[in-house]
């Protein structure tokens, strides 16, 4: 007689490790509501399905490199009215990323556009796409590591493969000459191919006092803007606000 761990061993075998794990929940299940053999066997495949996708979107938040995980429901859009809840949420319909466009982000410190960010981000993993997360600091390191070791072009192929990249912190350090040419070979290679989320707080017109050079910062700006959503977000520093609110006194 065949017993339920023996049932599990070959689940198991094939690679069906959640039905293995859950065969007798879904069991109790099925009896409990006197499925037929048809949606039991429907209930088995939704289940392994179900964990598939959600531990194929843990791997891909995982490799996404988030600082900080943000929610889209935690950014206080009664604080930060430059940007409305409604002009976000259209773009989670993710037209953006099929149309290859970019979003930009811009703004002083603090008022919420890394934050936004990565919300987007987070949910864009969840749509199934794969998605990068970097600060313009870590990406301009990397590019200029494999630039010296003659694999710039590998490192941009590698960066390709991702249907989003979100480069945080544009603009916060300048860049020397040989890290903004290899920075517009990047975005070369992903305009109109791939979509960026960039968070800035430098204006277009001043981007020329971190890249030094406009021969090759207008033609980046050109690049970025084309197909794009921009933001411009303003106000006091959320930080600010809580640091303050920290120290106000109990009544």
């Amino acid at each position: 007689m065949t017993s339920i761990e023996q049932v599990k061993q070959k689940y198991h075998a094939l690679s069906f490790n959640s039905l293995s794990s859950s065969l007798e929940t879904l069991l109790t299940q099925a009896e409990a509501n006197e499925l037929s053999h048809l949606q039991f066997a429907d209930l088995m495949v939704s289940h392994e399905l179900g964990r598939r996708e959600e531990n194929r979107v843990q791997l891909n938040l995982k490799r996404a490199g988030f600082p900080v995980h943000k929610q889209l429901e935690e950014f206080d859009f009664m604080y930060q009215t430059t940007i409305t809840k409604k002009q976000v949420i259209r773009l989670l319909d993710f037209t953006f990323l099929d149309n290859r466009e970019n979003l930009v982000f811009m703004g002083p410190p603090g008022v919420g556009k890394t934050h936004l960010a990565i919300a987007i981000g987070i949910k864009t993993v969840h749509a199934g796409y794969k998605v990068l997360f970097s600060t313009a600091l870590n990406l301009i390191e990397s590019l200029d590591l494999a630039e010296m070791k003659g694999q710039l072009k590998k490192k941009i192929n590698a960066l390709a493969k991702y249907d989003l990249l979100v480069v945080d912190e544009l603009g916060f350090l300048p860049m020397n000459k040989k890290s903004v040419y290899t920075f517009f070979q990047l975005i070369n290679t992903l305009y109109e191919y791939r979509s960026l989320i960039l968070t800035t707080n430098k204006d277009f017109t001043n981007w020329s006092e971190f890249f030094f050079d406009d021969t090759v910062a207008v033609p980046i700006v050109d690049r970025v803007i084309h197909h794009s959503h921009i933001f411009r977000l303003g106000g006091e520093s959320y930080r600010l606000k809580e640091k303050i609110a920290a120290r106000q006194p109990l009544i």
